[in-house]
C-alpha cells in the first residue's frame, strides 16, 4: 500500500539535498551542460521548478501542462536565469507542492498526468519523489545513483520493470541484483535474458542513465529499452 504522506516527507528531504548541492553552484556553472543531452544545469534546475507546479495542478484537478509545446518553452524561458533565482524558485515551487499534497484529499482518487497516463493520486509524491532525485544526479554535482536511497532505487525499479513490462519491443528478461528479482519485457515462449547487476546500475540502465555496460546478460543480448 501506497503512503503518501511518507513519500511527500521523502520529496522534501530529496529537496533539501539537492538545494543544498545546487546552492554550491554560481552562475557560470549553472550554465554548463548537465548529464541530460542539450540541457544545462539551469534546464534541469528550471525543469525541476516547473515539475512541481504541474503536479500541484494534477493534485488539484487542473491539466499538468498546457500543451507539451508550453511545458518546453517554459523551461527554455527559465534556464538561463541566476543561480539565486533558481535557487529561490525551486524552493518556492517546492513547498505548493508540500502544500497541496497536505490538504485533506482522496489519495485514492485516479488523476491525470501528461500524455493522457493516468494514476492513483496516491503515486504523485512518489512520482516527484523520482523527478527530484533522478534529476540531481542530472546535475552532475557528484551525486550518483550509488548515493540514492536504497528504498528510493527498488521502488524506481520496481515501477520502471512494470512501465516496460508487456513492451512489444523490449526482449523479455529477468533482472537482478543478487538479493531480488523483476521481470520485465514482452510475453515469450523462449528462455528470457537473465541481467545481473547492481540496483544504482539496474536503475541507471532502466532508467536511461547508464548505458548497461555494468551489467551482465545471460541467455541473449542487453535488451534495447525505448526513451522514458
Amino acid at each position: 500500500m501506497i503512503d503518501h504522506g511518507h513519500d511527500l516527507a521523502s520529496v522534501r528531504d530529496a529537496t533539501d539535498r539537492l538545494l543544498t548541492a545546487a546552492a554550491e553552484l554560481d552562475n557560470a556553472s549553472v550554465a554548463e551542460p548537465s548529464r541530460l543531452p542539450g540541457w544545462s544545469r539551469g534546464h534541469v534546475l528550471a525543469h525541476l521548478a516547473r515539475n512541481a507546479e504541474a503536479l500541484v495542478n494534477v493534485l488539484e484537478g487542473r491539466p499538468m501542462y498546457p500543451s507539451a509545446e508550453a511545458r518546453d518553452a517554459d523551461i527554455e524561458r527559465d534556464a538561463p536565469r541566476p543561480l539565486d533565482v533558481q535557487l529561490a524558485d525551486l524552493r518556492e515551487s517546492a513547498a505548493r507542492f508540500q502544500e497541496a499534497g497536505a490538504v485533506p484529499a482522496d489519495w485514492s482518487r485516479t488523476v491525470e498526468l501528461r500524455n493522457g497516463v493516468t494514476d492513483s493520486a496516491s503515486q504523485v509524491p512518489f512520482r516527484r519523489w523520482a523527478e527530484v532525485e533522478l534529476h540531481h544526479v542530472d546535475l552532475g554535482t557528484g551525486y550518483e545513483l550509488e548515493d540514492l536511497p536504497a528504498e528510493f532505487v527498488r521502488r524506481e525499479i520496481d515501477f520502471l520493470a512494470e512501465r516496460f513490462s508487456g513492451h512489444p519491443e523490449v526482449a523479455a528478461a529477468r533482472l537482478t541484483d543478487g538479493t531480488r528479482a523483476w521481470r520485465t519485457g514482452r510475453e515469450a515462449a523462449a528462455p528470457e535474458v537473465t541481467v545481473t547487476g547492481s540496483a544504482p546500475e539496474l536503475l541507471g540502465w532502466l532508467a536511461g542513465r547508464r548505458d548497461g555496460s555494468g551489467l551482465t546478460a545471460e541467455g541473449g543480448a542487453l535488451p534495447k529499452l525505448p526513451p522514458l
